[in-house]
C-alpha cells in the first residue's frame, strides 16, 4: 500500500517546520480535539500510552493529563518537533519523547496498551506497514485509535496545478476503504471507521501555500519535480485556483479519516488474499499430538 512518498523530505520538510508548525496547525488541532473525544467512552484505563507521530507534543500533553498515572511517549520522525515539545514534556504532566519512524518503531511487542496516532499515516509511505507495527506494539486487545486523510484532501490544489502541467505538486492521499482492509490484514478486532470533510477558506492561493509550507506539509511526491516552481507555472496554478472562489474566498477542502479498532488476540485469524491465517505458539501443536 505504497503512497510513494520520499521519507527523507518529510523528515526534512517537519523537521524545518517545528517552529511555526502549533501557529498555523489549527485544522490538526481540531482533529485532535475530535479525535480525543472518542476516549471519553472508552473503559480503558491504560498503562502506556503512545503518542505516534506527535508534532510538537500537543496530543502527549493531553493524554498524560487525561491519563496521570500512565507512561506517555511521544514519537516523530523529525527531532527539532520534539525539542518544541520539551517544555511541555517538562511540565506538570511529563511525557517521554523518542525520534523514530512509525514505519519501524523501536520499541518492544506488547508494550502499549494504547496507540494514538493524529494525522500521521498520510505521511508515511506504506501506511500499511505503520499499521502492522501499531499492531506489534500493542498488547493483545490494546486500543488503536487514529486519523489520516483521505484522497479528497486539496482537491483543488491538486487540480490547479494539473492545470499547470503534470508533474505531481500534492502528496497522494490512502482511501478509507484500503486503511480498513489495512487493519484488517493485519488482524485488528472490530475496526470503525468515519469520516469528517472539513473546508478552510483563504483570500488567495499563495496563502494556503505558505500555510502549508508553514506546517510542513508539502509535496512529498517522489515524482514531484525537485527544483522550484517556475514563476509562470507557479502564477498559471493561481490563476486557475480562482475556478473555486466561492464568495470572496478560496476553499481547501481536507477529508479526514477517524479510524478505531483493537489489537489482535493471540492466535486470532488474520485476513490475507488467500484466505484467513491463524497462529499460535508451537507448543499448543505439541499438546494437541499427545
Amino acid at each position: 500500500m505504497s503512497a510513494g512518498l520520499d521519507a527523507r523530505h518529510v523528515r526534512h520538510a517537519f523537521a524545518r517546520a517545528a517552529e511555526t508548525y502549533e501557529a498555523h496547525a489549527v485544522l490538526q488541532a481540531e482533529v485532535a480535539t475530535r479525535l480525543l473525544e472518542r476516549l471519553d467512552d472508552a473503559e480503558q484505563q491504560p498503562k502506556r500510552v503512545l503518542d505516534a507521530g506527535s508534532g510538537p507534543g500537543l496530543g502527549a500533553s493531553a493524554l498524560a493529563k487525561r491519563f496521570p498515572d500512565a507512561e506517555v511517549v511521544a514519537l516523530d520522525i523529525a527531532p527539532p518537533m520534539l525539542r518544541a515539545a520539551s517544555a511541555r514534556a517538562g511540565g506538570s504532566h511529563p511525557f517521554a519523547r523518542v525520534a523514530a519512524d512509525v514505519q519501524a518503531l523501536p520499541l518492544l511487542d506488547g508494550a502499549f496498551d494504547l496507540v494514538y496516532s493524529n494525522l500521521c499515516l498520510q505521511w508515511c509511505d506504506d501506511p500499511g506497514l505503520a499499521i502492522a507495527e501499531f499492531a506489534r506494539v500493542l498488547r493483545p486487545g490494546g486500543l488503536l485509535l487514529f486519523t489520516t486523510f483521505g484522497p479528497g484532501t486539496l482537491f483543488e490544489l491538486r487540480d490547479a496545478f494539473a492545470k499547470a502541467d503534470a508533474t505531481p505538486h500534492v502528496s497522494r492521499f490512502i482511501d478509507m476503504h484500503d486503511i480498513g482492509d489495512a487493519l484488517l490484514t493485519t488482524g485488528f478486532r472490530d475496526p470503525v471507521l468515519e469520516r469528517d470533510d472539513f473546508t478552510l477558506t483563504y483570500t488567495d492561493a499563495l496563502s494556503l501555500m505558505r500555510e502549508l509550507r508553514a506546517i510542513g506539509a508539502t509535496n512529498a511526491d517522489a515524482k514531484r519535480q525537485r527544483t522550484l516552481t517556475g514563476k509562470a507555472h507557479l502564477r498559471r496554478a493561481v490563476d486557475a485556483y480562482e475556478a473555486f472562489r466561492i464568495e470572496g474566498v478560496l476553499p481547501a477542502t481536507y477529508e479526514v479519516v477517524y479510524a478505531q479498532a483493537f489489537a489482535p488476540l493471540p492466535g486470532q485469524p488474520r485476513r490475507t488474499p488467500g484466505g484467513e491465517v491463524a497462529s499460535f505458539p508451537v507448543e499448543r501443536l505439541r499438546g494437541s499430538r499427545r
